[in-house]
């Protein structure tokens, strides 16, 4: 019984996570009308930054990044200019001409942008499956652009282009080790929201309505900080896999607060697409990626707990189900199981059983 409980908990945290993930959308919708969208997207991360601030300081000290070494330097650098400048910005350009239904539909083409990137640049195996799923939001995509709540060809493309940052983003991020991801979350919503508040500013001015500039980071406190938290709370409790299957319904959420709260009409193009993206994301997710590899000896930080098959080292008094972080090495080590190309799976294939 405890563990059902348990199971509950993270999965309640992932299904709140994914709800307000999903309402930033239409509420950026709303917002966009009293805020030119540079200096909304400033808004929002920084109020991400204040929403994850509590539990990034949660050990005891935010880490300087500069101190986790040239690596995670870049990549956080990466992360920072592509997810948080320029993916947020390009999605509220969109958000002027599309539906907020529409465009939160499309937002899962950042999933494909992730598996290409993932499959073309990072040394990640994309199986038939992926192909399919890929194929299958692709083209439900295409067929919300036609429409008159899709907005035509341009918010299409702002939003490709907006994906395939958050693609980008979406690899640096996992290939972060030297601090925990809310850390990572909390440098990306100081730094890209001071970035693109400031460009806003220079640009018209800035935001001059108070309730305004207060909503937004409202929005991003709840929508970006506590979402972010709640969804890795639930990635620790549930794992990768799971967690991310629950998350991916944010989506589906955006159009159903677009329809209920901002009136806007469900037409049968969104319907047909959004079955044909659930349908994408359920072949993707049912996939099972299993063959013997080989691990080499490697060093790095991030949250882990001990009691799967790649953290053997003990702790005292800490139990195996703990979720923790610290620095750590692993040796090399060959086996067979199923993974996914998390911080422990970038290797090649050429000989692999999938």
């Amino acid at each position: 019984m405890k563990n059902v409980h348990g199971t509950l908990k993270f999965a309640s945290a992932g299904l709140v996570s994914a709800f307000l993930f999903g309402a930033a959308t239409p509420a950026s919708k709303f917002l966009i009308h009293d805020i030119q969208p540079q200096s909304l997207a400033g808004l929002l991360y920084l109020g991400a930054a204040v929403g994850v601030f509590p539990v990034a300081m949660r050990k005891g000290s935010i880490r300087w990044p500069w101190h986790a070494g040239r690596r995670t330097i870049w990549l956080l650098t990466g992360a920072i200019v592509l997810g948080g400048v320029l993916g947020p910005l390009l999605l509220l350009m969109a958000l002027q001409f599309a539906n907020a239904g529409s465009v939160s539909l499309w937002l899962n083409l950042e999933f494909v942008a992730t598996l290409m990137l993932g499959h073309f640049l990072f040394r990640e195996h994309l199986t038939l499956r992926g192909w399919i799923a890929a194929g299958g939001t692709v083209i439900a995509a295409l067929l919300l652009v036609g429409g008159n709540e899709g907005g035509g060809v341009i918010p299409a493309l702002l939003i490709v282009c907006g994906c395939i940052c958050w693609g980008f983003d979406n690899h640096f991020t996992a290939l972060i080790d030297g601090i925990p991801p809310t850390q990572t979350t909390f440098w990306k919503g100081v730094v890209a929201g001071s970035v693109n508040l400031m460009a806003g500013i220079a640009i018209d001015g800035g935001p001059n309505l108070p309730v305004s500039i207060f909503v937004a980071l409202l929005v991003g406190v709840f929508s970006y900080g506590i979402s972010i938290t709640l969804y890795v709370m639930a990635a620790q409790g549930l794992g990768a896999i799971r967690s991310q299957m629950i998350f991916s319904t944010a989506p589906f959420f955006g159009l159903l607060l677009s329809v209920t709260v901002l009136g806007e009409a469900f037409t049968s193009g969104q319907a047909i697409a959004a079955g044909l993206m659930a349908a994408s994301l359920m072949i993707l997710f049912s996939e099972k990626h299993v063959h013997f590899h080989r691990h080499n000896a490697m060093s790095h930080q991030h949250a882990h707990r001990h009691d799967g098959l790649h953290h053997d080292h003990h702790h005292e008094g800490l139990a195996s189900t703990v979720s923790h972080s610290h620095w750590h090495e692993h040796k090399p080590i060959a086996h067979n199981h199923k993974h996914w190309p998390d911080l422990h799976h970038r290797h090649d294939h050429e000989e692999s059983d999938v």
